[in-house]
Formats: C-alpha cells, sequence, structure tokens
C-alpha cells in the first residue's frame, strides 16, 4: 500500500475509535474503574505515536489492534463484569444467551482476554519478521510466547492494582466475579486465541506459498 493510502486508511482507523472513545468516555458506569482501565490504552496508543517514525504495521495488524482496541473502550465503559451482552442478545433474538449457553457470570471479559490473543498475535508476529527477522517455526511460536507472557503480566498488574486501591475499585478492576481460577482461565484464553491466530495465518501462508507478512517486511528493509 502506498504511504498516502495507508496513511488515510490509518487516518480513518482513529477517527472512528476516537469518535467511540469520546462517547464511552460519557458516563462510565464506574469513573474510577474506567480511569485505570485507560490507563495502558493511553500508554499502548503514546508508544504507537512515538515509534510511528521507526516502525509501522501493515494494515492488517493495524486493523486487527483497532478491533481489540474497541472491545476494550465497551468493556471499560460499562465495567467489564457488567456489560449487558445478555440484554442485547435477548432484546435481539428474544432468549438470553448465557442462559442457552449455562453461563453464571458475565463472560465479556473472557472475550476480550480471548481476543488479545486472537488479534494481537499477527501483531507481534510483523514485529519478530522485521526486529529479528525469524524465521521458520520460530515466526510461528514466538507471538504465541509473547501473547502468554504479556497477558501474565497484565494479570500481575491487575493483581497490584486491586491491592493498591483496594474496596470496590480493586474488585471492579480485578474482575473476578468470585471464580478464584479467573487469572489462570484469562491467561488460557488469550494463549487459544493466539494459537487460533498463528494457526490460521500458517494455513493461510502455505495455501498462498506466500508470506504476506513477511513480504509487508521485507518491502519497508532500505534498498541496497
Amino acid at each position: 500500500m502506498k504511504p498516502t493510502a495507508r496513511h488515510t486508511y490509518l487516518g480513518l482507523l482513529a477517527l472512528v475509535y476516537a469518535v467511540l472513545w469520546a462517547a464511552l468516555a460519557i458516563r462510565p458506569l464506574d469513573r474510577s474503574d474506567w480511569l485505570l482501565e485507560n490507563a495502558l490504552v493511553l500508554v499502548f496508543g503514546a508508544v504507537l505515536v512515538v515509534t510511528r517514525r521507526w516502525f509501522v504495521f501493515s494494515r492488517v495488524s493495524y486493523t486487527l489492534i483497532f478491533l481489540f482496541l474497541c472491545l476494550h473502550a465497551v468493556g471499560a465503559h460499562y465495567t467489564y463484569s457488567n456489560v449487558p451482552y445478555d440484554a442485547w442478545w435477548r432484546a435481539l433474538t428474544g432468549h438470553g444467551l448465557n442462559e442457552a449457553l449455562g453461563w453464571q457470570r458475565n463472560h465479556f471479559d473472557r472475550l476480550v482476554h480471548f481476543s488479545y490473543g486472537l488479534l494481537f498475535a499477527y501483531p507481534i508476529r510483523e514485529i519478530f519478521l522485521r526486529v529479528v527477522e525469524v524465521r521458520g517455526f520460530w515466526a510461528y511460536l514466538l507471538p504465541l510466547d509473547v501473547a502468554l507472557s504479556t497477558s501474565a503480566l497484565y494479570e500481575l498488574i491487575e493483581w497490584g492494582a486491586a491491592s493498591m486501591f483496594g474496596g470496590e475499585l480493586g474488585a471492579a478492576y480485578l474482575g473476578m466475579q468470585g471464580d478464584i481460577w479467573d487469572a489462570q482461565k484469562d491467561m488460557a484464553l488469550a494463549a487459544t486465541g493466539a494459537c487460533i491466530a498463528m494457526l490460521v495465518t500458517a494455513v493461510a501462508n502455505r495455501g498462498a506459498r506466500r508470506d504476506l507478512a513477511r513480504e509487508w517486511a521485507d518491502s519497508l528493509k532500505p534498498a541496497r
């Protein structure tokens, strides 16, 4: 993609996300929890802006990142444990989703943890292809490894924040909903999502007999 077209596309994604984020910033269910949930988003956004001169993702990766941030914005607005997806599903179909699937808790947070692995594994792979130029099996395993390790790191951040703030804010941010294995399940879902993403990528590359991510990385190398 030409630089001008790429910048236009990124500008469109940024605009759509900014509008969604601003709308969901109005009267969130818990303002304190909303601020905590968005702290890492602001840091991540700042990193993308600061490093844009040295590292550019493909349009596919930016789209995947955009989708994840949109999901997170919804979770932050409602406080993850209270996202009314069951009410939305009931209004659409006349039946409760939780009841149909036998769920006893709000699972929106689990969806987002799964989506983290599913949507971020490909961008992580692009980083490995460009920075350390990994090849073969490692180009698929390392993104899975990083997705799992960063998911574990986030669980530690959640634990630290919940311990620091305590009370209702700490409980809202941690979002365990009474499940003592919540952190382990969240990490397992992130790993599962990343594994699916890498399997799909490997199958697509094999079928096309080309690696689009590697071609993207190679196209950004300075001409010799």
